[in-house]
C-alpha cells in the first residue's frame, strides 16, 4: 500500500543529486579578477600577450591567483580588491589602448564542476556584481547627421525639379546652396520649403552668388535630439539583447545621457567592446581623378590634401582618397548577417530599405567603372573595409561586403550593424563595476530572512506534527535545493524581489505538507488503520494542493506577462518554486514516508 516501486526512488535520487550538483557552485562565491582582450576582434590572445601582462605584474611585486586564458581574453583572478584595481591601473597603462581592461567577477567554483555545466546563479547589481555604464550621446553630432542626410536629399530634389545650383555643401548642423541668380534662389527655395516644411531657410549674399542656407528649425532640432535618444536607447537594447545579459536596465538619465545596468555579466570586457563602439557605416566615393593623379597622391601623403576629400589606408597599406560627400548611412540597413562570398572568405551581407535601396541603386547606375569605399567608424576610427570597383548597376537593396579579416569580424560587424545604427555617437563617460562590497547588506538580510523563516517553519512542524513534521522540514529543504538548482541551470540572475520569491515559496510549500499531515490524522480519528490512513492522507489531499497550486501559477504567469524587470524575476522564482513545492511536498516527503513505514508489516501508530 505504501510503497514505490524502485524506478521512482531511481527518479527521486537522480533528481536530487542533481539538484545537489547544480546548487553547489553557489556556495563557492565570487572572486575579484580583471579581464583583459584585444580591441579588435581579429587578434587573438596568444602566449606573447601572457607574458607581456605577467612581466607587468611580477614588476609591481602583484602575485595573481591564476590566469586563465582563451581566444579572446586573458582572466586574472585575485584574493582582493584592491590587488585588482592595482592590477587594472597597471595593464590599462602598460598594455596601451589596443587593449580593453576590464574588472569582472569570476566564480570561485571548481573546474570539475564548471566542467559538468554547473555554474551559479548570477547576482543583480542590488545583491552582488555587475557593470554599471554611463553613456553621453554627441547631440551636436546627431544635428550633423541630420544635415548631411538633408544635403544628398536635397540635391536629389534640385536634380528632379531641373534647378541649377551653383554648389552645395554642409557648414556643421547647415546646409548652404549657391546660385547665380535670386531668381534661382527663390524657385529652389519655393521647391525645398514645400518638400522639407521642418527646415529653416535663409536667404543671403557674398559678392556675386546669392546663398540659401538651410538648417533645422528649433523645434525640428528638439525633435530630432528625441528621436536621436530614442533610437540610441533602441538600439543599446537590441545590442544588450545580443550578448544574453539577463534583466538589463537601460533607461535615459537627463537629456543628453543613457545608464545601462548589466547585472551579473560574465564577460564585462566583451559588454564594453559592444556598447562602447559606436559603430557606424558609411558609403563614399573613391577620388578616382585623385588618385589616378601620382603628383596629387603624394601631395595628400605630405599633407596637402584636396579640398573636399579625406586620407585613409586601406587593409593592405594602400592609402586611398575619400570624398567627404556620405553617399549611404548605417541608418537604412534593415539587417545584416555573416556569411561568406563566391569565394568562400568572410563577408557580411546586409539588406537596405526601400529609401536606402533607391539611393544605391542609383549611385551604382551613375558611377560605373568607379570605385565605391565602404567605411566602418568606430571609437573615432575610420577605417576602410574594401573599396570594389562598381561593375553594374545594383539593385534590390541587398549588399555585400567583403574584406574581412575573420568569420569572427564578420559577425562581430554584423551584430553592430544589425543591432541597429546609433543616431549619433555616444562615449562611455562612467564605468563601474559592483563589487561584492555594495551589496553585502541585502545579501546577508535575504540570506537570514530565509534562514529564520526556515528554522521557525521547521520549530513548528516538528513540535506540532512529530516525526512527519520532520519528514516535512527535510521535503523543505528538497525544494530549496531543487529551486537553487534550476535558477542556475537557467543562469538566471537573482536579485531582492527573487530572494523575497525563494521566501515565499518556502512558505507556501509547507502548506502542502500541512494539508496532508491533517488529512492523515483525520483519518486516524475516524479510525482507519495508519498504513491506510497515510494512503488516504496522501491520495485525498492532491486534489486541494494541485488547485491551489494552479491558482497560484495562473498569477505568476500573468505577473511575468504584464511585469517587466524585477517584478518578472520575482515571477520567474514563484512558479519555479510552485513546481518544484508540487514534486517535493507529495513526491519526496511520501518516498520518506514509505520508506519509514511502508515495510512495517503490523503498524500501530505513527508519530504525527
Amino acid at each position: 500500500m505504501n510503497r514505490y516501486p524502485l524506478w521512482k526512488y531511481v527518479v527521486i535520487g537522480v533528481a536530487l543529486l542533481i539538484g545537489l550538483v547544480y546548487t553547489l557552485p553557489n556556495f563557492y562565491g565570487e572572486v575579484p579578477a580583471v579581464q583583459v582582450a584585444p580591441v579588435r576582434t581579429t587578434e587573438k590572445v596568444d602566449t606573447a600577450l601572457l607574458e607581456r601582462v605577467e612581466g607587468l605584474l611580477a614588476q609591481a611585486g602583484i602575485k595573481p591567483l591564476g590566469i586563465s586564458q582563451d581566444e579572446r581574453s586573458l582572466k586574472l583572478r585575485f584574493a582582493d580588491t584592491d590587488g585588482q584595481l592595482k592590477a587594472k591601473d597597471l595593464l590599462q597603462q602598460g598594455l596601451g589602448p589596443g587593449y580593453t581592461v576590464a574588472l569582472n567577477l569570476l566564480s570561485a567554483s571548481p573546474q570539475w564542476l564548471a566542467r559538468l555545466g554547473a555554474l551559479p546563479m548570477y547576482l543583480g547589481l542590488d545583491l552582488r556584481g555587475g557593470v554599471h555604464f554611463l553613456l553621453q550621446v554627441d547631440m551636436p553630432r546627431a544635428l550633423e547627421r541630420a544635415a548631411e542626410r538633408y544635403q544628398g536629399d536635397i540635391r536629389t530634389l534640385l536634380r528632379e525639379k531641373k534647378i541649377r545650383y551653383g554648389g552645395i555643401a554642409r557648414e556643421r548642423d547647415a546646409v548652404v546652396l549657391r546660385f547665380r541668380d535670386a531668381a534661382l534662389r527663390a524657385e529652389a527655395r519655393s521647391a525645398i520649403a514645400q518638400a522639407y516644411p521642418e527646415l529653416e531657410l535663409r536667404e543671403s549674399e557674398a559678392g556675386e552668388e546669392f546663398l540659401l542656407t538651410a538648417m533645422l528649425s528649433k523645434p525640428a532640432q528638439v525633435k530630432t535630439q528625441e528621436q536621436a535618444l530614442q533610437q540610441n536607447l533602441l538600439t543599446l537594447r537590441n545590442r544588450v539583447n545580443e550578448l544574453g545579459v539577463a534583466e538589463p536596465v537601460i533607461q535615459q538619465q537627463g537629456v543628453d545621457r543613457v545608464v545601462v545596468q548589466l547585472p551579473g555579466v560574465q564577460d564585462t570586457a566583451k559588454a564594453k567592446e559592444i556598447l562602447g563602439r559606436t559603430a557606424s557605416l558609411e558609403i563614399r566615393m573613391v577620388d578616382e581623378e585623385a588618385m589616378q593623379d601620382p603628383a596629387r597622391l603624394q601631395a595628400a601623403l605630405a599633407g596637402q590634401i584636396p579640398f573636399g576629400d579625406e586620407l585613409y589606408y586601406e587593409r593592405n597599406g594602400q592609402p586611398i582618397l575619400v570624398k567627404k560627400s556620405v553617399v549611404l548611412t548605417g541608418e537604412y540597413i534593415t539587417d545584416a548577417a555573416a556569411g561568406f562570398d563566391q569565394n568562400n572568405q568572410p563577408a557580411v551581407h546586409i539588406n537596405l530599405d526601400g529609401r536606402g535601396a533607391r539611393i544605391f541603386k542609383n549611385v551604382t547606375r551613375e558611377n560605373v567603372g568607379r570605385r565605391m569605399a565602404i567605411l566602418l567608424i568606430e571609437k573615432g576610427k575610420t577605417e576602410v573595409i574594401t573599396a570594389p570597383v562598381i561593375r553594374e548597376e545594383i539593385g534590390g537593396g541587398r549588399v555585400q561586403i567583403t574584406g574581412m579579416d575573420s568569420v569572427e569580424e564578420s559577425r562581430d560587424v554584423a551584430l553592430l550593424l544589425r543591432a541597429g545604427a546609433l543616431a549619433a555617437p555616444m562615449e562611455i563617460v562612467e564605468e563601474r563595476t559592483v563589487g561584492p562590497s555594495l551589496g553585502r547588506e541585502n545579501i546577508d538580510q535575504g540570506f537570514n530572512a530565509t534562514l529564520w523563516g526556515f528554522v521557525a517553519v521547521m520549530a513548528f512542524m516538528v513540535f506540532y506534527y512529530r516525526f512527519f513534521g520532520l519528514i516535512s522540514v527535510l521535503a523543505l529543504g528538497a525544494n530549496l535545493l531543487l529551486l537553487v538548482a534550476l535558477l542556475s541551470m537557467l543562469q538566471a540572475t537573482l536579485t531582492l524581489p527573487g530572494i523575497a520569491g525563494i521566501a515565499l515559496t518556502l512558505g507556501m510549500a509547507i502548506d502542502a505538507n500541512v494539508l496532508i499531515a491533517e488529512r492523515i490524522r483525520e483519518e486516524l480519528r475516524n479510525g482507519m488503520s495508519p498504513q491506510a490512513a497515510i494512503s488516504a492522507g496522501y491520495e485525498r489531499a492532491w486534489d486541494t494542493i494541485l488547485d491551489a497550486n494552479i491558482t497560484t501559477l495562473i498569477a505568476g504567469i500573468a505577473l511575468f506577462w504584464l511585469g517587466s524587470g524585477p517584478v518578472r524575476g520575482f515571477a520567474v522564482v514563484l512558479c519555479l518554486g510552485i513546481l518544484t513545492s508540487m514534486f517535493s511536498a507529495v513526491m519526496v516527503s511520501r518516498a520518506m514516508v514509505n520508506l519509514t513505514y511502508g515495510r512495517a508489516k503490523r503498524l500501530t501508530r505513527v508519530s504525527i
